[in-house]
């Protein structure tokens, strides 16, 4: 009986002491995970070798509503407490991201500090503005997806300010997409200022990566500094982030949104609904004279790596379809390191053409441009017209190998 106790103490002495060394192990790897928090650009602008770049300069902040740090201070405020803001700068949507897709807006002001609009009569900083500052400060938050206007506007700032000796210092920012590389490279016949240059569709890159490619491959030689994030790791998406969201635009409320932007965000450029007008833009697609449950099998069939999709009927409140029940699918990235985006949004339109001949159509630019819609997001004809998948993405892959390569040596992490 007493050695029967006796084990028993020892095992209970033996359970504690793993429960311990266990409840350390937690301690240890909450500290771990506390101290790789992501340190993002704006967050280390007291920081001296930072100071340097800033101090006793006149500052222009080329922002919006995404420019906060991690507990959701204002940028502008950020700076200008600690140095001299003279301007902010602002691209499509304004300083709010209130304003609607492609509407023009003039300069305001904030608080005594004058709002310069990049997307009214100019779309590049002019002489005048310039002279407003010294340096250009640049801290907002890109989708990863090619066809948004943010690293235009910043392109055209660099050009702007290595034209009037002005130096850029960007303020670095996660890709909410992480740094796959995946869809074709823009061919310069379709550049346009949804997209300029030659990089993927989703292109992998951070916004100050992106700044320190083009200055140099594009031939900008603009005076450019880039302050890094610290903890940030290049396969990092944005809910490995732990960063709290601001909607970068109104059609993108979620980082979520910024996934499904890149696979349905050019399908919308014709007589497919994507969402618009619903709670949830871009996760759906289709149209009044279509059948979810058919769409939704036809989509199934494809055995598309990492996607789901579900059929749904939805009425947009807004755009061709305002008002109507349409059919089609709800799209789902189940699997975000398996699906490829820009491929799946290619097979989407094959397939939707294949159950619909002859139904589908596509937009043209408009304002007098020739061309289509589809092909300047998308950055070639390809899916306008319907070349087969596998012929295209073969080159696709090419080309985003390609450009990884290429832009290598712009990368800030590992």
């Amino acid at each position: 009986m007493l050695k029967k106790i006796l084990l028993l103490l020892m095992c209970i002495l033996l359970l504690s002491g793993c429960m311990g060394t266990n409840a350390k192990k937690m301690d240890l790897d909450g500290e771990q995970k506390a101290a790789a928090k992501v340190v993002l650009g704006i967050e280390r602008v007291a920081e001296p070798e930072v100071k340097k770049l800033l101090e006793g300069k006149r500052l222009g902040l080329f922002t919006n509503q995404t420019g906060v740090d991690s507990k959701l201070r204002s940028s502008v405020d950020i700076l200008r407490t600690q140095y001299t803001l003279s301007a902010i700068f602002v691209p499509e949507h304004g300083l709010y991201g209130a304003v609607e897709a492609g509407k023009k807006f003039a300069n305001s002001e904030h608080e005594g500090i004058p709002v310069l609009s990049l997307y009214g009569a100019s779309r590049r900083p002019s002489k005048e503005m310039l002279e407003h500052i010294d340096t250009m400060v640049v801290d907002i938050q890109d989708v990863g997806v090619r066809h948004y206007t943010y690293f235009s506007s910043l392109a055209y700032i660099l050009e702007a300010c290595a034209k009037y000796n002005k130096q850029v210092v960007v303020l670095d920012r996660p890709n909410p997409l992480g740094d796959k590389m995946q869809g074709p490279v823009l061919k310069p016949e379709y550049a346009t200022f949804i997209g300029l240059y030659p990089i993927p569709l989703r292109h992998g890159l951070t916004i100050g990566e992106f700044a320190r490619y083009i200055n140099k491959e594009e031939g900008i030689n603009c005076a450019l500094e880039v302050v890094p994030m610290q903890n940030y790791r290049a396969g990092m998406d944005w809910q490995a982030t732990g960063l709290p969201w601001v909607q970068t635009s109104p059609r993108i409320p979620t980082a979520e949104c910024a996934y499904l932007y890149c696979i349905t965000g050019s399908l919308g450029n014709g007589n497919l609904s994507v969402g618009i007008g619903t709670g949830k833009p871009f996760h759906f697609v289709g149209a009044p004279f279509m059948e979810a449950a058919k769409v939704k099998q036809a989509l199934d069939d494809k055995k598309l790596p990492g996607m789901g999709f579900r059929a749904a009927a939805f009425t947009p409140e807004a755009g061709a379809y305002a008002g109507k029940v349409v059919q089609g699918v709800e799209v789902y990235v189940l699997d975000k390191n398996k699906a490829n985006l820009a491929e799946s949004g290619y097979v989407i339109l094959q397939t939707l053409r294949q159950l619909y001949p002859g139904l589908l159509t596509f937009k043209e630019r408009g304002y007098g441009l020739k061309g289509y819609k589809i092909d300047t997001n998308l950055g070639e004809s390809s899916a306008r017209e319907n070349l087969p998948a596998q012929e295209v993405f073969s080159r696709w892959q090419q080309e985003t190998t390609d450009f990884s390569h290429k832009v290598k040596k712009y990368k800030l992490y590992q």
